[in-house]
């Protein structure tokens, strides 16, 4: 099971089971990961090219006649980055955070505007682009920032209410209860 950071949304962990839960908390920053299907498939092109870079390697010691040394070291190093670039790609892969200041998208090609403020956010619209859907933030100069939600791991739903709770207190607005 992977680990929850104090800020990750992209779970809805139950603490003690059978307690009325108190609600998000709403001061605290968001954050949302890579889905597992995606950061699998990356892990597979990374993997792949880590095998292709040890089967250049195999060819140069074979062919100039390096000491099996070479290789050894060069599988290690390849070893060593495997396992950080998964450590990486699985628990550190943070593609959209959301905070009291605003929000900030990486890891999304062609997410245009990947960080600004709330106050610059006009409106929020879900849509499709392409057949995904997605949450196009626009911003009040014309531009807009453009986040897949199949991209996100965790409820898209939970994404877009969380997103609405930041936005609402980015402009001043309270729930009225």
């Amino acid at each position: 099971m992977t680990p929850l950071t104090p800020r990750d949304k992209s779970h809805d962990p139950v603490i003690w089971p059978g307690v009325p839960q108190l609600g998000v908390i709403d001061r605290v920053a968001s954050e949302y990961r890579l889905s597992q299907a995606l950061a699998a498939r990356l892990l597979g092109f990374y993997v792949a090219g880590l095998g292709l870079l040890v089967f250049l390697l195999t060819a140069l010691v074979g062919l100039l006649a390096l000491p099996v040394v070479v290789l050894g070291a060069g599988v290690v190093l390849v070893l060593v980055a495997l396992f950080a670039g998964g450590f990486l790609l699985t628990r550190r892969a943070t593609v959209v955070t959301l905070d009291d200041a605003g929000y900030r998208v990486r890891f999304v090609r062609g997410a245009g505007v990947t960080r600004a403020r709330w106050t610059d956010v006009e409106d929020v619209v879900a849509t499709e682009v392409a057949g995904e859907r997605c949450v196009v933030l626009r911003l009040r100069d014309g531009r807009s920032t453009t986040v897949p939600v199949r991209v996100l791991a965790g409820s898209s739903d939970g994404f877009v209410r969380d997103l609405q709770r930041h936005l609402d207190r980015g402009h001043g607005y309270r729930r009225l209860t």
